[in-house]
C-alpha cells in the first residue's frame, strides 16, 4: 500500500488529457465571441424532451457543471420559452408531446431557431413504425449527431450552428 502512495505522490495525477482541454478551451472560446457578437453575449435555449429516453438530457446537464460551465460563455437553459433564442428538442416526436413542443415553438419570440438533439429527431431510430410516434414536422434549422451526443459535440454542435446565423 505504502507503494501505492509512493508512486501515486511521484507521478502525479494521470488523468488528465491536455489535448482534450485544450480544444474544450478553444471551442468555448469561439462560442463566447460568436455569442457575443450575435446575441448581445446571453443566448437563451429552450430544452424540449419531445420523447426520448433522457440519454440526451443527461449530457445537456454535463453541460452545465464546472467543467465545460456553459453559463460562464452566456449561454443559460430558461424554462420559459418566451425568454427563449432557440428551441432545443430531443427524442422522437411523440402523440403526447406533439402539442406541447408546438405550443412552445409558437411561444418564442422571433427570429427563433431549433436545433434537434441526438438521432432520434432525424430518422426516429427504432420507434418509427409504432402508433405512439406522431413524426416531425418541426423546421429544424440544425441537427446534432449522436445518440446521445457527447457534451464536447453538443458544445460543437451549438458552434456549428452559430457559425451559420
Amino acid at each position: 500500500m505504502i507503494r501505492f502512495w509512493q508512486k501515486r505522490f511521484k507521478n502525479r495525477i494521470l488523468t488528465e488529457n491536455l489535448e482534450f482541454d485544450k480544444e474544450i478551451l478553444e471551442i468555448q472560446k469561439e462560442i463566447k465571441d460568436k455569442i457575443k457578437k450575435h446575441f448581445a453575449g446571453s443566448l437563451a435555449i429552450r430544452m424540449v424532451d419531445s420523447g426520448s429516453c433522457n440519454a440526451c438530457e443527461a449530457e445537456c446537464n454535463a453541460l452545465s457543471n464546472p467543467y465545460y460551465d456553459l453559463d460562464r460563455l452566456g449561454i443559460h437553459f430558461v424554462a420559459s420559452p418566451r425568454h427563449a433564442d432557440i428551441m432545443l428538442v430531443s427524442g422522437v416526436m411523440t402523440m403526447n408531446m406533439y402539442h406541447y413542443v408546438w405550443d412552445c415553438y409558437n411561444q418564442m419570440p422571433s427570429p427563433k431557431w431549433v436545433i434537434a438533439l441526438g438521432d432520434c429527431m432525424k430518422d426516429l431510430g427504432e420507434f418509427e413504425k409504432t402508433y405512439a410516434i406522431k413524426g416531425n414536422d418541426l423546421k429544424i434549422d440544425y441537427f446534432i449527431k449522436g445518440c446521445p451526443p457527447e457534451p464536447k459535440e453538443i458544445m460543437k454542435g451549438i458552434l456549428e450552428f452559430l457559425r451559420t446565423i
